[in-house]
């Protein structure tokens, strides 16, 4: 028998394991690139704008969806909108691509563990992979590096020289080869490290949020700290403020190109954690009670102020760098692997003690990759289970299937570290997990929601679940601003795009090409395919199939056992008794809604005012209406998620305005059981019990 979904154990595990989620390292190693390549100070009006009216939005929105419909990111779909089930197995493609970012964590956890040897390796050329052409790093000898004009010349142009720190990365590291069409051999190093990640990741998700939700309190926490020292420390160094004017002098020119615009809208996709399914997952394993729009409104802004302060530690660095060689900042200024791998370890070589300081960066970056990492397992892994409960959702299931897909991981990524693994990287990175094709399917969660499910549903769910009002403006958002900017800039992004190169420039052969658009099709090809199919597969004319399919509807119930006395199957529920009755202000409502109800099915339906003091019946105590709520909580949330169960739970302000009473009907198909505790009571004083079947006397 399937075991009941988890929750998280305590609220702060689910705010702990989302921050972790979206702050990953784009946020370090992406946009404070972004912000001094597109106008310094000036980005952060884009910026704030998509952050404002697409981030925010759909933030609130994917945590919602987990949060209403406590499930992955694939069944959700069925209780929003039918036809729209094939976003979330375009989820599942992006997240199986995106498994390749584990290899970020094999080379970082490589570096980590040379950060502990006397001489940093990538600051000496005396090592068996340096070449003749390496010019080798001194620590904190400034008058060398400011005469050394061919190792000027080496990082300005990259003619005559190499430096030791490009030469540890490229020959040290990758055993980089000429191409993607050059596998090379297995670095055994980096194949080791790989396995080890693979390894912490699955340990950090293996038990479900029982686990992931010990483990983020030090993944999310540590880098924070991590990130405090290396700001310190970066401002605290020679030639940190001409690193900070690069960073955020404005250039208000730079608003005009659409570019800057494109680049702001894709850093907030990414960094958000947008169209992953990691928000609708998270936030799927929250008590229905929780504020999620409250926690949306906190984690976005612990996201943007992430990314910008780790600006001032990024570039502070690279301004004492640049001071050091003698050279501007702009020569030194990268992104991505390029800052991460190259860059910033050049950069705490020069200083003292660079141990320390490299092991606080790449401890720093560890753990955010890592977030980020099992996040997106853990979405594969929920959503799969929540497809196959009753095979997966059991003792040690989940564990075997996770120990299997991991292994199956592990095994596809082998080719990621062989000399040609960096560009295998990049192409999966350019097509598979692409900010293209998030902003698709992001596109079609807002008209999943806005124009299907409807946002002011989803706003009156929200708020009956948590109490909370959500703005007019969240729901205009979804419905009309939101995919309108998506839309327009998804348009932009096919006008703007350009083939893959390698760092040199070089292109990539055909094949690769044909084989990077094959991927960026498996992510989208699901949502028009399930489409199709899903109207083909539905009796009837075609606009009513689309109809049927638009709209969330209420699964059909079972005929009825023909046996009354036989034993309860495994997918039917039994509610725990509630023996007391209810106080006099109870009363039965005359009939339930009969357009939702088939032909066999429980009819459940009271009021009841939590004003009600306690009183004594001749059933024995009467608990007043707040304890009858209470009760009745704990039946519904065991009611809910059975197959063929509907409950609507309808707010009703008192007559007087002194309170609210509460009207609650359950519909539940004949095949489940009603014990005789629920069947004969609780009822109204001397009235007639609340649940019966349709069609028959109390």
């Amino acid at each position: 028998m399937a075991s009941k979904r988890e929750q998280w154990s305590h609220k702060r595990e689910y705010i702990l394991a989302s921050a972790g989620n979206v702050v990953g390292v784009g946020n370090i190693w992406r946009f404070p690139y972004l912000c001094y390549k597109n106008g310094g100070g000036v980005f952060l009006v884009p910026y704030c704008f998509f952050a404002l009216f697409c981030g925010v939005p759909l933030f609130m929105l994917e945590s919602m969806i987990g949060q209403y419909c406590q499930q992955g990111a694939v069944t959700c779909w069925s209780r929003l909108c039918p036809l729209s089930q094939g976003t979330g197995y375009s989820i599942l493609m992006i997240q199986m691509f995106s498994r390749a970012y584990a290899i970020i964590l094999a080379w970082a956890l490589l570096y980590l563990v040379y950060c502990f040897r006397e001489v940093l390796p990538w600051a000496s050329c005396q090592n068996h992979w340096n070449s003749e052409r390496c010019v080798e790093l001194s620590s904190w000898n400034t008058s060398s590096w400011n005469t050394s004009s061919s190792l000027n010349l080496s990082l300005a142009d990259g003619n005559t020289s190499t430096s030791s720190v490009i030469e540890f990365w490229e020959r040290g590291v990758l055993g980089l080869s000429r191409g993607i069409q050059d596998m090379g051999q297995v670095q055994w190093q980096v194949l080791l490290a790989l396995l080890v990640c693979w390894v912490v990741c699955y340990f950090c998700v293996w038990k479900g949020v029982r686990s992931t939700g010990k483990v983020v309190y030090v993944t999310a926490i540590f880098p924070y700290v991590m990130l405090l020292v290396l700001l310190v420390r970066g401002l605290t160094l020679p030639g940190a403020w001409d690193g900070l004017v690069f960073y955020l002098y404005p250039d208000p020119s730079r608003l005009a190109d659409r570019r800057v615009w494109l680049d702001a809208c894709s850093q907030v996709i990414f960094s958000y954690g947008l169209a992953s399914g990691t928000l609708i997952t998270l936030s799927s394993y929250n008590s229905k009670g929780n504020n999620c729009y409250r926690d949306s409104l906190w984690l976005c802004l612990l996201n943007s102020c992430t990314s910008f302060v780790a600006g001032f530690a990024v570039f502070s660095t690279l301004g004492f760098m640049a001071q050091q060689q003698g050279i501007t900042v702009d020569k030194v200024v990268s992104s991505g692997a390029g800052l991460a791998f190259i860059a910033f370890p050049q950069a705490v070589a020069l200083m003292p003690v660079p141990q320390l300081w490299a092991t606080c960066f790449f401890i720093m970056l560890i753990m955010l990759g890592l977030d980020t990492v099992f996040s997106g397992l853990e979405t594969i892994t929920a959503s799969i289970i929540d497809l196959f409960p009753d095979q997966l959702r059991g003792p040690k299931r989940r564990e075997i299937f996770l120990t299997v897909f991991c292994l199956l991981c592990f095994l596809l990524q082998i080719p990621l570290t062989t000399s040609g693994g960096l560009f295998q990287f990049q192409l999966v990175d350019f097509y598979g997990a692409s900010g293209t094709l998030l902003l698709f399917v992001s596109v079609v969660h807002c008209v999943a929601v806005g124009w299907a499910f409807g946002p002011e549903r989803l706003c009156a769910e929200v708020e009956n679940m948590t109490g909370q009002r959500i703005p007019a403006a969240v729901t205009v958002c979804w419905k009309y601003i939101t995919p309108l900017l998506l839309m327009v800039f998804l348009v932009l992004s096919f006008m703007n795009s350009e083939p893959l190169t390698s760092d040199d420039g070089a292109l990539f052969p055909d094949w690769a090409y044909g084989l990077g658009w094959t991927m960026a099709l498996a992510g989208i090809l699901p949502i028009p395919l399930w489409a199709v199919v899903k109207v083909y597969l539905t009796k009837g004319p075609i606009l009513q199939r689309l109809r049927l399919l638009w709209v969330p509807q209420e699964p059909e119930a079972a005929p009825a056992p023909t046996d009354a006395k036989a034993p309860l199957k495994e997918q039917e529920v039994l509610l725990r008794p509630l023996p007391l009755a209810l106080s006099g202000s109870v009363s039965q409502t005359e009939t339930c809604d009969q357009r939702a109800l088939t032909a066999r099915s429980w009819c459940c339906s009271c009021t009841f005012s939590p004003l009600s003091p306690p009183r004594t019946g001749s059933q024995g105590p009467i608990m007043s209406g707040l304890s009858v709520n209470d009760h009745l909580e704990g039946i519904l949330s065991d009611f809910e998620g059975a197959p063929g169960v509907s409950v609507i739970t309808v707010r009703r302000q008192t007559e007087d305005g002194t309170g609210s009473s509460r009207a609650v009907e359950l519909m539940a198909p004949v095949k489940h059981h009603l014990p005789t505790a629920l069947r004969e009571g609780p009822r109204a004083e001397g009235g007639a019990p609340w649940c019966r079947q349709r069609g028959q006397g109390p």
